[in-house]
């Protein structure tokens, strides 16, 4: 059984959200959340492997509430997936520094949300060539003095890891990076898991961020 979460500060949503988990079988909706505050509780609560956060809610926005969640140890297991509009929020990239492990689009039907909730408890990334390509914009417009230049130990990669990361980072699945690389998807996918230990990254998502806060991947790089 997956324990799901939702924070957010309209009633309607969380309404409809909390119709569609009663009709699943393996997702079951353990709380609700009107704003950040009350959502970081609620994860201490609980502890749901994901919680389905808004971005615009009062008192906390789920910028902050996620970044509290994802860093602090008594709740660094809970999975956060933002809820956007894509067309009208701004913030997938302080999302994805915060510590989200996905997105989903407010309007989504609700086998894509289901999917997206099994996806992320399983303990990957929900980020797709839409989401990276807003990420890379967001960034792209950020002053150069405002991007963290750090290489977060990217020292300890080997250079095929470096190349993985540089795929993943400009929004590669597992099986495109194996395309790519000419290798198989099993080894692809043993490349990105010792990427992510040892770069101690939660998932894709980070490694995203990290490969261009590194300078590993540039914007506009194809």
């Amino acid at each position: 059984m997956i324990l799901v979460a939702v924070a957010d500060d309209q009633p309607l949503i969380r309404a409809g959200l909390k119709a569609m988990f009663d009709n699943v079988d393996d997702l079951h909706l353990v709380g609700e959340a009107a704003d950040g505050r009350a959502a970081v509780e609620l994860a201490r609560r609980y502890r749901p492997h994901v919680l389905l956060m808004d971005v615009r809610m009062p008192i906390m926005d789920g910028i902050e509430a996620t970044r509290r969640i994802t860093s602090d140890p008594a709740t660094a297991g809970v999975r956060v997936v933002v809820l956007t509009t894509f067309d009208t929020d701004e913030y997938v990239y302080g999302a994805l520094r915060s510590g989200a492990s996905g997105f989903l689009l407010k309007d989504a039907p609700p086998e894509q949300v289901f999917a997206a909730v099994r996806v992320v408890a399983a303990g990957d990334a929900l980020i797709d060539p839409a989401v990276t390509r807003r990420l890379i914009a967001e960034f792209a417009r950020r002053p150069q003095t405002d991007r963290p230049r750090h290489a977060p130990a990217l020292g300890q990669l080997t250079d095929r890891e470096r190349e993985v990361l540089t795929l993943v980072g400009r929004g590669l699945s597992n099986a495109e990076v194996a395309g790519r690389l000419v290798i198989s998807h099993a080894t692809a996918k043993t490349h990105v898991t010792r990427i992510l230990a040892k770069l101690q990254a939660r998932d894709r998502a980070q490694l995203v961020v990290l490969a261009y806060e590194s300078g590993l991947v540039l914007p506009g790089s194809g």
